[in-house]
């Protein structure tokens, strides 16, 4: 009886390469990256501050009134609601800005990449050897 025959699925099945990318796009992609990241972590403090923190220090806030309410009823009642809609809110526009960032890093890589192609298209039509060689096929 033969042994049986150990294949590895990432043998049969490679994953594929990532495009290539300039090094300013792979920049401006870390930097889009790391900001999201910043965001997120500034939104969740606010968050849990919200929610975990100001409740513990609503005894100290019950002398303080909004609205006519006392300041902790109001915070748990509608303000927490409310600052979670303005953390939405911020993160859709602060992420928005953000990927016209991007989008604007990937089309002046792109269009650095058309023109860089079109230069080198250009230069190799202009070449010695491609003048010497349509020189010879001219004559």
């Amino acid at each position: 009886m033969a042994a049986p025959h150990h294949s590895s699925h990432a043998t049969q099945n490679p994953a594929p390469e990532p495009p290539a990318v300039s090094a300013a796009l792979a920049r401006a992609h870390r930097k889009y990256w790391r900001f999201n990241l910043a965001l997120i972590a500034a939104l969740m403090t606010v968050g849990f501050a919200v929610s975990f923190l100001l409740p513990l220090a609503a005894p100290a806030l019950a002398h303080l009134r909004f609205a006519g309410f006392r300041l902790p009823f109001y915070f748990g009642a509608q303000g927490a609601i409310l600052i979670y809609l303005a953390l939405i809110v911020v993160y859709i526009v602060s992420m928005q800005r953000a990927d016209r960032h991007l989008q604007r890093a990937f089309e002046a890589d792109t269009h650095t990449a058309a023109d860089t192609d079109a230069a080198l298209s250009a230069s190799a039509a202009a070449s010695p050897t491609a003048a010497a060689d349509a020189g010879v096929r001219g004559t």
